[in-house]
């Protein structure tokens, strides 16, 4: 078994992407308002400050700074995981079992970059808000409504209305 090599920092920004275990699924966008909860619970319980993300049908990808002192990423990621699939059994959809037991929703891994300086912030920021272009899901950024770009342009619209 490989061993996983996180750099825990506390209080440090990471990028994230993390896939359904089914690569044909639209799960994470079909059902958004589950996904949102999931989100909300694990943040309630561990917060944490989500700076970018984008959803696509199968995958996400997104941004966290943790407060202060704290490194716990993958209880954080436990925990949305967790909150989604729970959401997910109680609607009508069927989840398929894994070879363990359990529901075979997410891939068990996620991969984790530390970010290490505003330059490098900000190009995981675009290739987050790029995603959706590449992947072929839209023409542009904006249009595609599961994004943080769109909180990205309000704020800046906000905060140039204040100059």
């Amino acid at each position: 078994m490989v061993k996983y090599r996180r750099n825990f920092l506390p209080g440090g920004t990471f990028f994230f992407t993390v896939t359904l275990s089914d690569r044909t699924s639209t799960l994470l966008v079909t059902q958004i308002p589950i996904l949102r909860a999931a989100f909300r619970t694990a943040r309630a319980e561990h917060p944490f400050q989500i700076d970018a993300i984008v959803i696509l049908p199968d995958h996400l990808h997104a941004i966290f700074t943790l407060p202060p002192g704290d490194a716990d990423f993958p209880q954080r990621w436990r925990r949305i995981k967790s909150a989604f699939t729970h959401g997910v059994r109680k609607s009508p959809i069927h989840l398929p079992r894994g070879p363990t037991g359990g529901y075979d929703l997410w891939q068990s891994r996620y991969w984790e970059h530390t970010i290490r300086n505003e330059q490098d912030f900000a190009n995981h920021v675009a290739y987050i808000h790029n995603n959706p272009v590449k992947h072929g899901y839209v023409t542009t950024p904006t249009a595609w409504p599961h994004s943080s770009i769109h909180h990205h342009i309000r704020q800046n619209l906000s905060k140039n209305k204040m100059s």
